[in-house]
This record gives structure tokens, C-alpha cells and sequence, in this order.
């Protein structure tokens, strides 16, 4: 299978793309990060793919998904799994610099990419976009208002999307669960190393993702799920 995975370069995108190559599926994945870029080329050669691309510039997407697209055909999954964190602080003292560029990565960058790849998804007949969104886009907690809103948002971009899919295809919110990444550790330093590690974690989620399919459409579901 295609795998396409946003935010590749570290955590649960890298975790996972390593997983899946491992699996012997073809990941094209993407990240702001041209040295995590040039790793993973090196890492994995073709099939593989992976391309230094900002997911909030809209020009720079596209010309992405139509290379992709015409190189490997259109996904058969989709996972949008770029995000950033703000750094803990009551909502007031968010910078409004950092709001907006929260916004703009965690829910701008996965309705640019939907826009990109989606249209030749539907043409196919088939696919799963995978949108991830998190405990804190069910739950709310202090100190992460930015992130929280951007997660919701999701959850209701990703269900919204649900019903205007043809049948064939699906859109699902996914809750990865709480791994020891660097974003935990930027809001939850002191417990972070207590959760597995993201290697650890994409054992078990990379074959629950491919195991969801329109029976998911629209719904919100966790990892780990109906195991």
C-alpha cells in the first residue's frame, strides 16, 4: 500500500513510517525538517519518498500532492499527523503569534493536505484519510487551550468530512493515546517518560490504522480500540 504521513520526520510520524516500511509498504511522508528529511532518504531509499514541505503553504502542498500523485497514484491511506504544541500558559498569555501558527499547522495544514490529496482519492474509488487528534480533543485540560481547540476542531473538520465522502471511502479522528514524544515532554515534562516510547507505540498502532476502513468513517476512535 501507498502510505502518505505528514509531520514524518520525528515522534509518532516517524515511529510510524519506520513501521510501515518495515512492513513492506511504500510511506511518502513529508516535515519541515530538511536534515530529518535527508535522514529518512538515506534510511530508506525508493519506494520511499520524502519531501521537505511546509503543510500551511498551501502552493507548496499541491505541487507535493501532484508529484506524489503522479509517481505512486493516489494514496490509500492518508495520515495527517503534523502538530505543533504551544508551551504551557493560560490562554491570555498565549502569544498571538503562537496561536496562530498552532492553528494554522494543526488545522489549516490538514485541511490543505485533505484539498490536495482527497480529489484523487475519490476519483479511485477508495481510501482512508486518518486525521490524528488526541485525548485533549475529547477532554480539555489547563494550560494547553490552543492545542485543545485545534483538536476539537478536528474532530469535527474530520467528521464534517465524513459525510461528504462518497461511500467506498473514510474519514476518521484518531487518538493516538499518550506516548513519550517531545511535544508531551513541552507540556508534561515531569511524567512524560512514564508513557512507551513512540517505536514502542507504532508497533501496535500502525496495524490498527490499516485496519480501519469506511465501517470508521466519521467515527471518533482511539488505538487500541475493539482489540
Amino acid at each position: 500500500m501507498v502510505i502518505v504521513i505528514t509531520g514524518v520526520t520525528r515522534g509518532l510520524g516517524r515511529a510510524l513510517a519506520e513501521e510501515f516500511i518495515a512492513a513492506g509498504h511504500t510511506v511518502v511522508g513529508c516535515g519541515r525538517s530538511g536534515e530529518g528529511i535527508i535522514d529518512l532518504r538515506f534510511s530508506h531509499p525508493a519506494p520511499q519518498d520524502f519531501a521537505v514541505v511546509d503543510v500551511t503553504q498551501m502552493t507548496k502542498v499541491e505541487l507535493w500532492a501532484d508529484r506524489v500523485i503522479g509517481m505512486h497514484g493516489a494514496p490509500d491511506f492518508l495520515i495527517n499527523n503534523a502538530a505543533l504544541m504551544n508551551n504551557p500558559a493560560p490562554l491570555w498569555q498565549v502569544p498571538v503569534a503562537e496561536f496562530d501558527k498552532l492553528m494554522a499547522v494543526n488545522v489549516g495544514g490538514v485541511a490543505n493536505v485533505v484539498r490536495a490529496f482527497v480529489p484523487a482519492m475519490i476519483k479511485r474509488g477508495q481510501g482512508v484519510i486518518v486525521n490524528f487528534s488526541s485525548g485533549w480533543g475529547r477532554s480539555v485540560a489547563a494550560e494547553v487551550a490552543p492545542y485543545c481547540a485545534s483538536k476539537w476542531a478536528i474532530e469535527g473538520l474530520t467528521k464534517a468530512l465524513a459525510e461528504e465522502l462518497p461511500a467506498g471511502l473514510a474519514a476518521v479522528p484518531l487518538n493516538p493515546g499518550v506516548i513519550d514524544t517531545d511535544m508531551l515532554r513541552q507540556c508534561w515534562s515531569g511524567e512524560a517518560s512514564s508513557y512507551p516510547k513512540a517505536a514502542t507505540w507504532a508497533k501496535a498502532a500502525a496495524p490498527f490504522i490499516l485496519g480501519l476502513g469506511p465501517k470508521q468513517n466519521g467515527q471518533s476512535v482511539s488505538v487500541g480500540d475493539h482489540e
